[in-house]
């Protein structure tokens, strides 16, 4: 199947066409590697974390990857990070929730298809009615490719925090909700918690450059195997959970 034109109104076959996709892991494997050798992430690890993610890992449970996001750098050095963590064994495994202009450049949509993107065309930037019907279908499709084994990563605030880096900004029912109907589905996704720092800055508003991305603090916080059954139950453990994580970045910088 050919790649549609990903836009709003093309959303039904754009969605068709991202829950069967599947990358090219070995080339996966290989962007992340230069990618960590590029940012040079240090990664640490709440107590046991490490242990029990290898272990939900070799079980084949499928992640749902909550990420706090400071900057438009953040992909690629959470890529970075991934490479150098726990989650290598699953790399091009994991759905990478993408605003949907990423993918509007040939060049830089084979770069994100290849990363393993998935279009979210946001109420932001095309208002919240408009979006309901695509945002449904996008949460339907996650749900699935979970209940297929496939782990999912999410910016959760949805958004650039540009208030507080120390602190993770309003998280939306939208990652319960994949949760929620991906246990319908029978899955039973585990809440990874990975949280990044930059380090001390003194105007939020101005995102850090490419340099100063380097060596981010990244920190994963202990996998959470049981779920609540409410999205927004889900929703309000996910912002506290990866609040936890973000401390811990925060004091390992």
């Amino acid at each position: 199947m050919e790649p549609p034109e990903v836009r709003l109104e093309n959303c039904d076959s754009v969605y068709d066409f991202y829950r069967d996709h599947r990358q090219n892991r070995l080339k996966a494997w290989g962007a992340y590697a230069v990618l960590s050798r590029r940012y040079h992430p240090r990664v640490a690890y709440a107590e046991g974390a490490r242990e029990l993610l290898r272990s939900v890992t070799k079980q084949g449970r499928p992640l749902l990857i909550a990420i706090n996001h400071l900057s438009e750098n953040d992909p690629y050095t959470v890529a970075a990070a991934a490479w150098r963590s726990g989650l290598r064994p699953v790399i091009g495994r994991v759905r990478v929730l993408a605003k949907d202009e990423l993918f509007l450049d040939p060049d830089q949509r084979r770069k994100i298809d290849m990363m393993g993107g998935i279009p979210v065309f946001r109420g932001k930037d095309h208002g919240i009615r408009a979006v309901n019907a695509a945002g449904q279908r996008m949460m339907d499709i996650c749900a699935e490719r979970m209940a297929r084994g496939d782990g999912v990563a999410v910016f959760p605030e949805g958004t650039c925090n540009e208030v507080d880096p120390t602190t993770v900004q309003s998280v939306g029912s939208g990652i319960g909700h994949i949760a929620f109907r991906a246990m319908k589905l029978g899955a039973e996704p585990v809440l990874v918690s990975m949280a990044l720092s930059y380090g001390p800055r003194a105007d939020p508003t101005v995102q850090p450059t490419r340099e100063e991305a380097n060596s981010a603090s990244f920190y994963f916080g202990v996998p959470v195997l049981d779920l609540p059954t409410r999205p927004g139950d889900i929703a309000r453990l996910v912002r506290a959970d990866l609040q936890q994580a973000l401390d811990g970045a925060v004091a390992a910088y």
